[in-house]
Formats: C-alpha cells, structure tokens, sequence
C-alpha cells in the first residue's frame, strides 16, 4: 500500500528520552568520570598537602569478627578488595547483557572485539616488558594494558562527539572483553601464597551456586550471600577475591520484557488500582519485578553505586603520589614509567586498529568493525585511558617509590591518551563518512520483512532507508511520537515509512478497535487519513467516534460498520501482533531502521541520525 497522504512538514516534533539499559549504562559512566576525575585530583591534593594523614587513613586496620571468626584488613584492601569485587560485579552483569541481548548474541561478532581486546592489551605488555625485561620491575606488566571503562566513555562524550554513536558500544564490547582479561591476569599472576583447602572451600560454595541457579532459585539474598562466603574463601585462600564478581555478573540472565509478562504486571496493577490491599500491593510489585530480568534490576541497583561512590573512592585511596621535582626527574626517566606510558598511548591504539585490520584480512571482509577505521583509530586512543584496574594491578605489583612511578605513569598515560583522542576526533571530521560509519553488516532485528503489497507505507517504495514503528492508536507515547514521523518525511525524500499494529489492549481498551477501523477505512483506500484523525482525537476512540470518523472522511459507512461488527481487520491486526512478537517488541512506540531496532530517543535529532547513518550504509553496501 503506498502513500496516499503526504506528510505534513507544519506539524511540531516532540522531543523524549526513553531510557534502554545500553543508554543508561553510558549515560552513568559518563557522569560517574567527572567523579572519578574529582577524586583523582582530591587523593593527588591530600598526599602532598598531608601524606601522613592520608597514608594513616588508608592503612588503618578494619576487622570484621563474627564469634571467634575474623577478617582483619587495611582499610584501602577492604575497598581494593572488597568494594571492587561489586564494580567487577557490573563489569559481569554488563557482559551478559551483551552476549543475551546486545552486539554479541550474535556469536560471530564477538570474535573481533576480542581479537581486538587482546591484541590492545598484548601489543602494551610487550612495549613495557621491552623496557623493563630481566629486572625487578617486569613483574609490573600488567598495570598496561586495561582500559578504565568510565574515563574512556567520559573522554568519548567530551572529545569525541564527531565520530559515530555506535562507537560507543564498540568501546564497551572491547573494554568488557579487556576487564575480564584483567581480572583473570590479576587471579592468576598477582594472588599471593596460595592455601589449597580454603580454594577448594571456595571451589566447592561456588558449585553449590551454580546447583542454586540450575533450580531455578531467584532469591537474591541466598545469592547474595553465598558469593560473600566465596569471597571470604578467597581472600584466606591466597587468590585476589575481585574474581567473584565477575564470576556473579556473568551468572546473571539478561533478557527483554516480554509481553505477557507485562500484560500480567499489568492486570496485577489494575487488581490493586481496584482494591488497594496490601496483599494485591505485594503482588502488583512482584509481578512488575518479574516482567524484567534480574540482570537490568541488578544493574539498576548497583551500578550508579559503582560508578559514583567505589570507583571514586577507589581513586581516592590510591591516586594519592606525592609529586615533587626530584620525583619527576626519577620518574620521567623510570622504566616502569615509560613502560606504562607508552604501552598504553601507543601500544593500545596500534594494537586495537592492528588487531582489527588483521582479522578483517584474514576473513576477506566477512568479519568488520561495526565502525569506520578513523572511528576504530577513536576507540584505539581512548583505550589508552588506563585507571582502575591499572591502580589496583600497580598496587598488587610495586610498593614504594616503583609504585609510584606507575602511579605517575597511568596518570600521564591517561592525559596524554585524552588528547589524542581529540586530536584523532578532529582529523575524523575531515574524512568522507565511510571513515567514520564503516561497511559492517547490520545486526538485523526485525523479523518479518517488509511487504510492499501488504504493509501500509507512506513515501517511496523503493527507498533506500525504511522505518518500521510498532504502534498503538491509544498510546500516548505513539501520539506524541507521530509528529516526528512527518518531520523525518519532510526532511528526508528518499525514506519510506512502515506502520504496524500493536494493540495494546491490557491498557489501551479501545486500541484493537482503533486498528480495526483503520484496516476498514484501507479496505476504502482511506487508511492514511483515518490514522490522522485516530491519532489527532486518542482519547475519542469508541465506536460513535469512529463511525463519525468515517463519515467525516466520506467513506461508505454501511460498509464500514458491517467490517468493524465482523472484525474483518482483525486478522490484519493479528499478522502484525505476531510480526512483533517474533521480533522482541514488548511496547510501543517501537521503531526499527533498516531491520535494525532503534534503541533510546525517539526525538528528531535521535532518528533522523539513525536514518542518516542508514542511508550511509546503504549507499557504501555492494
């Protein structure tokens, strides 16, 4: 079916963010790298103003005793040790996200990112132990080669805002590959003198987990306290504990919202709107907890304490050198300081970029960053921001004046890594958009393809770029939505725009109605103008409504009552219910590019760059 009303450029766009657990996730690390920065510099201000004081306030020993049984640390190993095994925790919980729902459901695409990850920690490891091989302070490797997650994407937002969105995945899909690697590195080459029985004590709470998991257990608390044990386990078994967190997060389910779990939460809800009982209270909670997956609540929980209070605080105790001018010539000059300065300014981009061009040759295409190589080049440079898990490997490593001088070392790596960055955002700019956008396959979400003699379409048939929305007449979200949709016509001539129904009826009482009665005034070549006047009157949808529609439009009314009483587009409306069933899609307003579903705004500027970057893409396909 094709267009038989034109869009109408008058009309005001609406502006909204909807919050997806990728956005959150970038949004919170980017916030969260101008706390970190800020406790960098307080740590730097208090060692040299006071380095007794501070050196007093972390060392001070802090216990933990329950009957006859103790843990006694220093204050800074409770937050090394302790509190980061809750960020590594996230690091886990994000990791899944992506292999259950992000880039890397499709397995194939989680070989570059890895490859990629890899050779960007190798290639730095290799540069510092050319410096600093046969000597003491080779044992120092591995403060090298990890990227600090939130300072990379804090630098992207400031830096960075020229290359394209998805580099910003790109760089969470790496640098998780690059967290976990750490951490595996700091288990095996930076755990002290290993205790055999409190390992297999570990070993053996970490299985009673996964028999927990496999019988379907979702208590959070026995979870909970389970991983305590085996991070008590080892801590006196001699391996670094952070292990357990990851480990955790990676355990964690992530998966979309269905929509009968929604529809469930949802009759839940009216129950207790009905009768406001603290029994059906309960109930309408457990049901809403239910509709998402523990992973996203889990994420939501901890991951703005993560980012805002433990990493910062990190920071804060182990950030702090003291700086003086016999300190900088020393450490200018150090090994251990050029090692790690240059590992990660140059080792890390040429690694990342060498890495991904050589399996790029290596599959003859088949394999590709999901960006451009001058966005890939990006991704190399702020790589180079080491920070977290480069502290806490230096502070496993080095004491005294060797650590720091890696201190010192991380903290120019990651200045000099910043500029870079900017410097490389500045000449992408300069480069034609294949640079930036790239040539990669696009994951492909929706799962019925579009039907030009089927599906209802609004501009040209053969256009290059097609969005598809999933929407329901009642919704007011779809209302505020439609606006946008004529402004993205207007703007763009060579678009096609797709609408497909998803009533949903568990809160939209009228809105399979309102769908039917747009396939009956198709049926009379009127369905444009009928979802105008649907939209324009969202809260006037019963059946007098729509029959003064129909008279409105001049359609033949006889006949129209008769296909609404028979339910006529019913079956129409069922192929679509089930198109978005296939596809994933739980709610509306749902958009898909290309195949490709539209994550986070729906505003203007949001999808007119999703369709921008399309048409890009379609212009570079073979």
């Amino acid at each position: 079916m094709t267009n038989a009303v034109g869009p109408d450029p008058k009309r005001t766009a609406w502006t909204r963010n909807l919050p997806t657990p990728l956005r959150v996730f970038l949004r919170t690390e980017t916030a969260s790298a101008v706390v970190l920065l800020a406790a960098a510099v307080t740590a730097l201000l208090w060692a040299n103003l006071h380095q007794s004081s501070y050196e007093a306030v972390w060392s001070t020993q802090v216990s933990i005793t329950i009957g006859d049984h103790g843990l006694a640390l220093e204050l800074r190993h409770w937050v090394n040790a302790g509190l980061m095994s809750l960020f590594f925790f996230v690091i886990g919980l994000e990791a899944r996200r992506e292999f259950d729902m992000g880039e890397l459901r499709e397995r194939r695409r989680l070989t570059l990112p890895v490859v990629a990850g890899l050779a960007g920690m190798a290639l730095p490891v290799l540069i510092y132990l050319a410096l600093n091989g046969g000597t003491g302070t080779a044992i120092g490797w591995g403060a090298a080669m990890s990227t600090d997650t939130a300072f990379a994407l804090g630098v992207l937002a400031l830096a960075g805002s020229r290359f394209p969105s998805r580099l910003r995945a790109f760089i969470l899909t790496v640098t998780v590959v690059d967290d976990v690697v750490a951490l595996l590195v700091i288990t095996t080459a930076y755990s002290g003198h290993l205790s055999v029985p409190a390992l297999l004590v570990a070993v053996g709470i970490f299985g009673v987990i996964l028999a927990v998991r496999a019988a379907g257990v979702r208590f959070g608390p026995l979870y909970f306290g389970l991983g305590v044990a085996v991070w008590v386990a080892l801590v006196h078994s001699g391996v670094e504990p952070v292990i357990v967190g990851l480990a955790m997060g990676l355990l964690t389910y992530a998966y979309p919202a269905s929509r009968g779990d929604l529809e469930r939460a949802s009759d839940l809800f009216r129950l207790f709107r009905e009768q406001p009982t603290p029994e059906l209270a309960r109930e309408a909670d457990l049901g809403m907890r239910a509709a998402i997956s523990p992973n996203e609540r889990l994420a939501a929980l901890w991951h703005p304490w993560t980012s805002f209070v433990i990493v910062p605080l990190f920071a804060l105790c182990n950030a702090g050198i003291v700086i003086s001018m016999d300190f900088l010539a020393g450490a200018v000059t150090s090994p251990v300081t050029l090692g790690i300065v240059l590992g990660y300014v140059a080792g890390k981009p040429v690694g990342i970029v060498g890495g991904s061009a050589l399996l790029t040759w290596l599959s003859r295409g088949r394999i590709r960053p999901p960006v451009g190589w001058a966005a890939v080049a990006g991704a190399g440079t702020l790589s180079g921001i080491g920070f977290t898990v480069s502290l806490l490997i230096a502070t496993l490593a080095f004491t005294g004046p060797r650590l720091e001088e890696a201190k010192f070392g991380i903290l120019s790596a990651a200045l000099l890594a910043a500029v870079l960055t900017a410097l490389v955002s500045r000449l992408a700019a300069l480069l034609p958009a294949r640079a930036l956008v790239g040539t990669a396959e696009t994951l492909v979400d929706l799962a019925v393809d579009v039907d030009p003699e089927r599906d209802h379409i609004r501009g040209p048939v053969a256009a290059p770029v097609t969005l598809v929305e999933y929407g329901d007449f009642e919704c007011p979200y779809c209302g505020m939505a439609e606006p946008v949709v004529r402004e993205l016509l207007a703007d763009f001539g060579d678009l096609r725009y797709v609408w497909r129904h998803l009533p949903l009826t568990d809160v939209h009482p009228n809105a399979a109605l309102a769908a039917e009665a747009s396939e009956a005034a198709g049926a009379q070549g009127r369905f444009w103008q009928m979802y105008e006047l649907l939209f324009a009157h969202q809260d006037e949808l019963r059946p007098p409504h729509l029959l003064g529609y129909a008279e409105r439009l001049g359609l033949d009314v006889e006949r129209f009552l008769a296909d609404l009483r028979e339910h006529t587009g019913a079956g129409r409306v069922a192929e679509d219910v089930d198109s978005a069933d296939l596809s994933g899609v739980s709610g509306t307003p749902t958009f898909f590019v290309n195949g490709r579903r539209h994550h986070g705004a729906f505003d203007i500027e949001a999808l007119s760059a999703a369709v921008r970057a399309a048409r890009v893409r379609a212009e570079m396909a073979p």
